[in-house]
């Protein structure tokens, strides 16, 4: 029962990295490159567990969630400034791509206008955040996961794919012409800054937990939570021509039924709710990490400051859903907010990366049965490269479309990765070495 529980909590990292965004991008590599890139998502859903891992041991060992560990490794009010303005601009920019997801979702299956969904949508976000701690959030999270899994599993297995060619695009990795950015953006819907925050926030606020416990769910609600996003990538197979929700719609309609229009809306729905909901849980997590004081919190009179139902972590929560429910009424992107947050999360996703393979490898903290073992720091090192790589994408992004550009040179942009990586890999490996003795 504590493992099924623990699955059931940890499903809220699932609700997080698997929004309209990644139903997009997935079904979008489906239609134009069929099975070719499922890779692409292995890797990705195998990047996420360890970094995720990673976070959550160090919660679960020292105390301190991510946030509050960064500030004090880092010192100063630079990292504080840094991270908050990364995960609240990102947070704040994509709440309105979550909400249009969802609506776009119920506008398969619902005649009403656009405002009245997106207000509707809002209003259960808010309630549910409203209505108790994190981990009530993230348990009720977890049915929410539970039905846009099954819509999306369901309708991949119904339509037939063939396994043979599913089987090779998992282990081959195949780059097709074309599908570079294309590959880089099914990771980075799914290696994201601010779920790391989330994840870690969680574990501080579980530690019951024991760390076998915690891997356990942790890894259970991150593989199916991949499995759910290949999933999507063989729905979108389907899609003949330029991909688009309703497109996809009328082609599952058309080869299974309109029940099957009707499944599919039910996925990209509560795809779009719980990310709608996990983005303010993870603002308001790592503001609370930053300020409350690593474990304690602060204290007024026996009161934490930054409790659940405090104003101000609630304050935080609900500024990001407000501005998100303003822009997606108005159907306006936040087009200047996107950009900034890309920049942001183009300096903090690699930060990150490195101050946990840092931390995980840093006695001090972890003590001596807690540290990364060897397989463990080559993987993180791995995924470290990776968060280089997305990291110069979205500072890449950010520039082209500040200045109007819209082609981004992939080659050159694989090449100042590595020479970055290169020029890291001896400090880096010198400080691990210091740390873990």
């Amino acid at each position: 029962m504590k493992r099924l529980l623990s699955v059931a909590l940890w499903s809220v990292l699932a609700a997080a990295f698997i929004g309209p965004g990644t139903v997009a991008t997935a079904a979008k590599a489906g239609a134009e490159h069929r099975y070719a890139l499922l890779w692409a998502l292995l890797f990705s859903t195998l990047a996420c567990l360890i970094l995720q891992e990673a976070s959550a041991r160090l919660a679960l060992v020292s105390g301190l969630d991510l946030a509050a560990a960064l500030r004090r490794g880092a010192g100063g009010s630079a990292m504080v400034i840094l991270v908050l303005g990364s995960i609240l601009l990102g947070c704040t920019a994509y709440e309105a791509g979550n909400l249009l997801g969802a609506v776009a979702g119920a506008g398969l299956v619902v005649d009403l206008p656009a405002w009245v969904l997106t207000l509707t949508i809002g209003a259960v976000a808010a309630a549910l955040l409203a209505a108790g701690s994190p981990r009530t959030v993230a348990l009720v999270l977890s049915l929410l996961v539970a039905v846009m899994g099954l819509a999306f599993v369901v309708t991949a297995f119904l339509l037939g794919p063939e396994l043979g060619e599913i089987f090779g695009g998992m282990v081959v990795p195949r780059v097709p012409a074309g599908s570079g950015l294309l590959v880089l953006g099914l990771i980075g819907t799914t290696v994201v800054p601010y779920n790391l925050f989330l994840g870690s926030g969680l574990a501080r606020d579980n530690r019951a937990e024991s760390l076998a416990e915690q891997r356990f769910g942790l890894s259970v609600a991150i593989l199916l939570g991949g499995l759910i996003s290949m999933a999507v990538l063989v729905v979108g197979v389907a899609v003949v021509g330029e991909f688009s929700y309703q497109a996809l719609g009328e082609v599952l309609a058309e080869r299974l039924g309109g029940w099957a229009r009707a499944l599919f809306a039910v996925g990209l729905l509560t795809a779009g709710l719980s990310s709608a909901v996990t983005a303010p849980l993870a603002a308001a997590l790592t503001a609370r990490g930053l300020f409350a004081g690593g474990q304690g919190g602060s204290k007024n009179g026996g009161a934490d400051l930054w409790a659940p139902r405090s104003w101000r972590y609630r304050a935080v929560w609900i500024c990001v859903l407000v501005v998100g429910v303003a822009f997606g009424a108005a159907r306006i992107s936040p087009i200047p907010a996107i950009i900034a947050a890309q920049a942001f999360n183009g300096v903090v996703l690699p930060v990150v990366a490195l101050f946990l393979l840092f931390a995980v490898n840093d006695r001090r903290l972890m003590g001596a049965t807690a540290l990364n073992g060897p397989l463990a720091n080559l993987a993180t090192a791995a995924v470290v490269v990776i968060a280089v790589l997305l990291g110069l994408l979205n500072l890449g992004k950010a520039v082209l479309r500040l200045f109007g550009g819209s082609t981004l040179n992939e080659a050159g942009l694989l090449w100042v990765a590595l020479a970055v990586t290169a020029i890291l890999a001896f400090p880096v490996s010198r400080r691990v070495a210091a740390l873990r003795r």
